[in-house]
């Protein structure tokens, strides 16, 4: 087969995938099985040849194309939906089929600005769906407790006995999270690298496990974000500028096209950071003191909780401060 450069978009679902290859002067569609199996033969065609593929990032549903790819040595981007989605400007309806022609167009004017897909460690890739697990029973556990207020209304009406439903769920829960959290704990412990990383990164003040886990898996071990200011845009902590020309303006501000999760556990480690005598409460008290909005000064600290993190991922040293 001739070594030329191929454009392949990838659109992913379920139970399959419809492919787009598209060259300089042509294009061809095709639809398989979203199956190891299936994979495999279609594209061992491709292997050796000057080839870059592209899907959007679908979660699991993505997880058998990006492995099968991995395995052959193809080239494959994972693209994020919305990014994707912006970049096509003004469409109407939805078809995967020109879903798949778009992706392959997509890849081909942008893989310049674009990172490969790196491949995920197989320990990290349990740690992500424990605590994806995990967060759900904190949500229906948090649910449960809000209902736990209501219930003792029902006493007036003789159905108090809901107050021993809702305890038994809320301790079940509580019980599994907790199991969840045993079971990341180990996988972190016998990983070698994983837990030289959570020593270094929760030793940082406010950085609790929690953190650590989520930003583990947020930045692939930190191969895939690994500058500071990059996950700080990702979290919603940066600021950006609203301005144009003379008449619009507005002071800077973080965009909501962020992760709101990993928003809010930073959020939760920098009130923590406050509390405790730290360099971070001392910052934060002396800005408050000078008359700086409170919540503005909050973002800062998030901002220097990121900045911490991988400044003591690239040292590999344990965080150090000195209040004398």
């Amino acid at each position: 087969m001739k070594n030329y450069v191929l454009n392949i978009g990838v659109d992913v679902s379920k139970s399959t995938l419809d492919i787009c290859v598209l060259n300089s002067t042509s294009k061809e569609f095709d639809q398989i099985k979203n199956k190891r199996k299936s994979v495999a033969s279609f594209f061992k065609a491709y292997r050796g040849v000057d080839v870059r593929v592209c899907c959007e990032n679908t979660g699991m549903y993505s997880w058998i194309l990006l492995q099968v790819l991995t395995e052959l040595g193809i080239l494959v981007y994972q693209v994020n939906p919305l990014h994707l989605k912006r970049s096509m400007g003004l469409v109407r309806g939805k078809n995967d089929i020109i879903d798949s022609y778009r992706i392959g167009l997509f890849i081909s004017k942008n893989h310049d600005n674009l990172t490969p897909y790196q491949p995920i460690d197989k320990d990290l890739i349990k740690v992500k769906i424990l605590l994806t697990k995990r967060s759900l029973l904190v949500k229906q556990r948090a649910q449960h407790k809000a209902n736990r207020k209501e219930d003792k209304l029902f006493k007036e009406i003789s159905l108090d006995f809901l107050d021993d439903y809702t305890d038994t769920l809320i301790e079940f829960l509580t019980i599994k999270i907790k199991k969840i959290e045993i079971m990341i704990g180990e996988i972190i412990k016998n990983n070698t690298v994983f837990k030289s990383q959570h020593k270094i990164i929760t030793s940082i003040p406010g950085v609790g496990q929690i953190v650590f886990w989520n930003v583990l898996v947020k930045t692939n071990a930190f191969k895939n974000i690994t500058k500071a200011r990059k996950f700080a845009c990702y979290s919603g902590v940066a600021p950006f500028q609203f301005q144009s020309g003379s008449t619009i303006y507005s002071r800077p501000k973080v965009s909501h096209y962020a992760d709101k999760s990993m928003k809010k556990l930073l959020h939760l480690a920098a009130m923590s950071a406050i509390q405790t005598n730290n360099d971070l409460r001392i910052y934060y008290l002396r800005k408050t003191a000078e008359g700086k909005n409170k919540m503005l000064v909050l973002n800062a600290v998030r901002n220097k909780i990121i900045h911490r993190i991988f400044a003591m991922i690239k040292s590999k040293k344990k965080y150090q401060f000195n209040l004398d």
